[in-house]
């Protein structure tokens, strides 16, 4: 068996949490702790605030299952909140927007199966969740989904054969997967996550070790049923031709 047909393909869903976004109209009070930054223009302000509007019907949308629907106004919202975190960078919160605003259409487009428009957008939003992440140390759930989007870069990457792409990625993630699982080991999709980085990284890896710890911790979530549906056929490979 060839071993990327080991690759688990992680399920694309909504993000697990989203902060309310700070509202445009708020930069400036936040601006006087750092004078220095830039402030956005009445008419970007008004286009943020649509956009926040834009965004929150596009999740109803989603969550009814449009999806179609909800692609068109996540892009309709992504222009003016890609704006307000360019003018300011500092502002956690509007990064933490953008982040979450182009994984919700990353997932409404996986939904309709357009995965090429999937991968753009988790490969723009990457460098947002990273300065999220390092921000936000004890945010879990936005470090899970870091990881999540970096194994599914990582899996188009190996399916297409390009192994030195994919290597870094599953690296990073499974760094974080780590984190979480040693902050809360029983969570399942916790478990599940650090098991995609695994499969991923031992399919790019000579480090024996690091091939044995995927192979044993694929034998003891299929022994007690925590695995997932999508992490399963890439588990019962690995063990099974470890078996011989």
């Amino acid at each position: 068996m060839a071993k990327t047909a080991l690759i688990a393909l992680m399920s694309l869903s909504a993000p697990l949490a989203l902060a309310t976004p700070v509202l445009a109209q708020d930069a400036p009070a936040t601006a006087q702790a750092a004078p220095a930054a830039a402030q956005m223009t009445p008419a970007q302000i008004a286009a943020f605030n649509s956009a926040v509007t834009a965004f929150t019907a596009g999740q109803a949308a989603q969550q009814a299952g449009d999806n179609a629907g909800a692609v068109a106004k996540y892009d309709a919202a992504l222009p003016a909140i890609r704006t307000a975190v360019e003018v300011d960078p500092s502002k956690i919160d509007n990064v933490n927007f953008l982040a979450n605003a182009l994984y919700t259409d990353a997932a409404a487009y996986g939904a309709l199966g357009q995965m090429d428009k999937v991968i753009a957008l988790y490969g723009e939003s990457v460098p947002h969740w990273r300065k999220v992440v390092e921000a936000k140390p004890t945010d879990a759930a936005s470090r899970n989904i870091l990881a999540g989007i970096l194994i599914q870069m990582g899996n188009q990457k190996l399916a297409a054969q390009d192994k030195t792409g994919s290597a870094p990625l599953y690296t990073e993630a499974l760094v974080l997967a780590r984190k979480s699982a040693s902050e809360n080991a029983a969570d399942k999709v916790t478990k599940n996550i650090l098991l995609s980085a695994l499969i991923g990284a031992s399919q790019t890896s000579t480090d024996t070790a690091l091939q044995a710890e995927a192979v044993a911790l694929s034998k003891t979530m299929l022994a007690d049923g925590s695995v997932d549906a999508t992490n399963k056929p890439a588990a019962e490979a690995l063990t099974g031709a470890k078996a011989g």
